[in-house]
């Protein structure tokens, strides 16, 4: 048989709101599909909640704070139109690191990415890719495009970026969820801004399934499809606080979808899988597939293995967002959700990109008038706690806090040791303050809005 094309629709800030993973607001009959020839993974978390340092994870198969990419849109010598000029902070792969493109291209892989990278290192793209075009979206693989550049006879790894919760300032989006028909969770006001917020992203998820649709339809009509093992993933969940950009449930658990094994001989399709899986399994998977050996340092695991063993927890992380400077870690087991704040000094809703959006607004005025019950009230507070427990399958919005429960003592000393441990063995890069060279960096892109103590001696 020949090699394997791989392909990852990697969508932006979606959570798995899907028809087969049993969401019934919207229907989702082509990313349904994929399901039924393939993999669903119910319990598949992202290392991070925002884009850039999960993806930097993604794309190498390691941690983003085993690599130093975990502060957010890092080593960027231009952003946002400014230039950074030559005193940059410039992270390198450590030594003995490559991305999942570059393995594939060494293997004779034909590599094509279209939509962002937004990786938080050095790289070259044109060692990466034989074709990047950084325009979101599936182009119809055409005039070179996604995988119409491919010479023939050769196998292809490609990435389609699709924008996916971010179709919100999209004039042709088709807005036909009802508010009502939607639930809303308990952390959350039921509020007509929020219902609409939440209607908003499963019209997104509507949309993305059309996109989904599009590239299944020009694969099988390049005959391509039988031969192709897709990979359907997000980078992390949707843009509403709590969600994006931290690490309770909501913001880290992804769909993934691993479809057309069967096809391959590999795996029957329609599998259900609870165990734990973490986004750099992607990519170990993603060169096993395809039969290219998994470098020994690679932290990703390779899902389909015969002697692989399920994961007895994942790791997530929370590092500097934009201009807003935080710690927070995340383990996840089988049964809890462990969190352990390490910077209690400043609130969890710290100014960010958000503020002034509709939904934050709201949120922000409605706490200040003492319009949020108990749970929705805790996260806008002024304090939070040093460490937070959640039994996941009694309270899967993660609301109650057992933490000082002397009931779950032993489990959350439990999860304290797994954290330690993963903290110490992995060299977690987000222990060490970030260099005065990234913070004036952060200063030179975002100016007043960089209010956090890490600045002050730099703002002298």
């Amino acid at each position: 048989m020949n090699s394997p094309n791989v392909l990852w629709i990697f969508i932006e800030d979606m959570n798995d709101w899907f028809g087969c993973y049993g969401h019934q607001v919207v229907k989702t009959p082509n990313i349904d599909q994929l399901t039924k020839n393939g993999v669903r993974f119910d319990r598949a978390y992202m290392p991070a909640g925002v884009c850039s340092p999960s993806r930097s994870a993604v794309i190498t198969g390691m941690y983003q704070t085993t690599i130093g990419a975990h502060n957010h849109r890092s080593s960027r010598p231009n952003f946002r139109n400014i230039d950074m000029g030559q005193d940059y902070d410039a992270i390198s792969l450590p030594d003995g690191v490559s991305t999942i493109p570059e393995h594939f291209r060494d293997a004779g892989y034909y590599t094509f990415i279209e939509g962002k990278t937004d990786y938080n290192f050095v790289y070259q793209s044109t060692n990466l890719y034989h074709h990047n075009n950084p325009k979101m979206g599936f182009k119809g693989a055409q005039g070179g495009s996604d995988w119409s550049g491919c010479p023939d006879g050769k196998p292809f790894f490609g990435q389609i970026q699709l924008t996916g919760g971010k179709q919100f300032g999209n004039p042709n989006l088709q807005r036909y969820i009802n508010p009502s028909d939607i639930t809303v969770p308990p952390y959350y006001p039921d509020h007509p801004i929020i219902r609409d917020e939440i209607a908003l992203h499963y019209d997104c998820v509507s949309h993305t399934d059309n996109e989904v649709g599009q590239i299944l339809t020009k694969l099988e009509e390049d005959h391509l499809l039988e031969n192709t093992i897709i990979f359907l993933f997000s980078d992390h969940g949707m843009r509403l606080p709590r969600h994006k950009q931290f690490v309770y449930e909501g913001g880290h658990k992804v769909p993934l979808i691993v479809s057309g094994l069967g096809h391959t001989g590999l795996i029957q399709p329609g599998i259900i899988r609870q165990d734990l899986v973490s986004g750099i399994d992607i990519s170990a998977t993603s060169l096993a597939l395809a039969n290219l050996e998994i470098p020994d340092n690679m932290e990703g695991k390779h899902l389909f293995s015969s002697n692989f063993i399920p994961r007895e927890y994942v790791i997530a992380a929370k590092d500097r967002c934009d201009y807003t400077i935080d710690r927070i870690r995340a383990v996840r087991t089988k049964k809890y959700g462990y969190l352990r704040n390490f910077m209690t000094d400043r609130p969890y809703m710290q100014p960010q990109y958000r503020d002034g959006s509709n939904f934050m607004t709201l949120l922000h005025s409605m706490y200040a008038e003492s319009k949020l019950n108990s749970v929705q009230a805790a996260f806008w507070g002024s304090n939070r706690p040093e460490e937070e427990l959640y039994d996941l399958e009694n309270d899967p919005h993660e609301t109650i806090n057992l933490a000082n429960n002397p009931n779950y003592s032993s489990v959350l000393s439990e999860h304290q040791k797994i954290l330690n441990n993963w903290i110490n063995e992995t060299d977690d890069k987000g222990q060490y303050p970030e260099s005065d060279v990234g913070l004036r960096c952060v200063l030179q892109r975002w100016d007043d809005q960089c209010i956090n103590p890490e600045y002050t001696k730099l703002k002298n």
